[in-house]
């Protein structure tokens, strides 16, 4: 049964009311997207509520090469106490993809948490501002990331990382991309490609895994908060297409988790509990485990989705960039200094039992 407004904290109520007040996605035609692609000023306000960017990490933008002659550009963050240069200064790296429903977003509004994430790892975090959709519809989104990934070794050396400790991570749709992305990378060095870099980890935020299964959590929360079942349903349409290449919700390229899940990274999965891509966040974790891929799950049973972008409004998630960092440090074998992590908040609903999914009924993608 749907929760009732009490049971939501206050704060995420009225973020959920804020968040509305700039339009529906499903009510705006495509040629309005720039509207609401705009990027988030920086200002004490915004601050409050998403954290600024986190101090002493240098923070630029390079051109990556990608097919067909063009480039994507991606936003780098490197702790400035790190300098390049020299293979014994190398950093870990982290490709991260941002959220926004393949259809928004940009790397600009990231740099509160990948800065954070940056300094707290020890880490240089390289952002990828794919294609979005419905201009660039499904795979080009997959295909920037794939192509940013494979031309990664042959650019870290300059800029002062190490492609033999890599990591991906994502929110939302940027998780469902990532998910996407270590199994193409997988199939990749499957066929002999020594040239694809391995991935020593995946980091997935609330992500979208299955868009054929109708959840519980999406039942529950289609009316929000911050996320609906109206704006999903239309972030997914956009995200597909409808030509003659339109690819089905069946494929793993959009939902990842009818994919071959065996011989994966490592995954650390954390979920909203308001969310309604929490359960499915939570049946991906189960089934990488059930593949032999070690999984950890970690469900923020007050916050809802996109609580990385606004920790300050969110309930309960203060330690989840701490338990990111730690992961990642472990995995990625970092053993130097790093930014004081976040101390480890004890959250409810670990490993929570996976509810009945529906197939067939539509999902819920974002």
């Amino acid at each position: 049964m749907p929760r009732t407004a009490t049971d939501i904290p206050w704060r995420t109520r009225l973020l959920h009311r804020v968040s509305m007040l700039s339009g529906s996605v499903a009510d705006t035609s495509p040629t309005g997207f720039d509207r609401l692609r705009a990027t988030v000023p920086r200002n004490p306000l915004v601050h409050a509520v998403t954290g600024a960017p986190a101090r002493g990490v240098r923070i630029d933008d390079a051109q990556v090469p990608v097919r067909e002659g063009r480039t994507v550009r991606v936003r780098r963050y490197r702790p400035s106490s790190r300098s390049a240069g020299s293979p014994a200064s190398a950093l870990p790296v982290v490709v991260y993809l941002h959220g926004g429903g393949w259809v928004l977003g940009t790397v600009d509004n990231y740099d509160p948490l990948c800065s954070a994430l940056a300094a707290q790892i020890g880490a240089l975090v390289v952002s990828v501002e794919y294609r979005l959709a419905p201009e660039h519809p499904a795979p080009a989104a997959v295909h920037d990331c794939l192509d940013v990934v494979r031309a990664l070794p042959g650019l870290l050396p300059d800029w002062g990382g190490n492609p033999r400790r890599m990591a991906v991570a994502g929110d939302s749709a940027g998780g469902n991309l990532a998910a996407v992305l270590t199994q193409q990378l997988r199939d990749a060095r499957r066929a002999g490609d020594e040239r694809v870099p391995p991935l020593r980890a995946q980091v997935l935020l609330y992500p979208s895994v299955d868009s054929t299964c109708l959840s519980r959590s999406k039942i529950e929360f289609a009316g929000g908060p911050i996320l609906t079942r109206r704006d999903t349903d239309a972030y997914f349409a956009h995200y597909l297409g409808s030509g003659e290449g339109a690819l089905s919700p069946l494929d793993p390229l959009i939902s990842p988790a009818l994919g071959d899940l065996r011989d994966l990274p490592a995954a650390l999965i954390q979920t909203a509990g308001l969310d309604p891509l929490r359960d499915e966040g939570a049946a991906y974790a189960v089934a990488l485990r059930a593949a032999g891929v070690e999984a950890l799950h970690t469900d923020y049973a007050r916050a809802p989705h996109g609580f990385a972008s606004w920790p300050r409004l969110s309930v309960g998630v203060e330690g989840h960039r701490g338990q990111i960092a730690g992961f990642l440090r472990e995995r990625l074998g970092v053993t130097g200094p790093g930014a004081a992590l976040e101390p480890a908040a004890a959250v409810g609903g670990v490993d929570r039992q996976v509810p009945l999914c529906r197939k067939g009924f539509g999902g819920v993608a974002v």
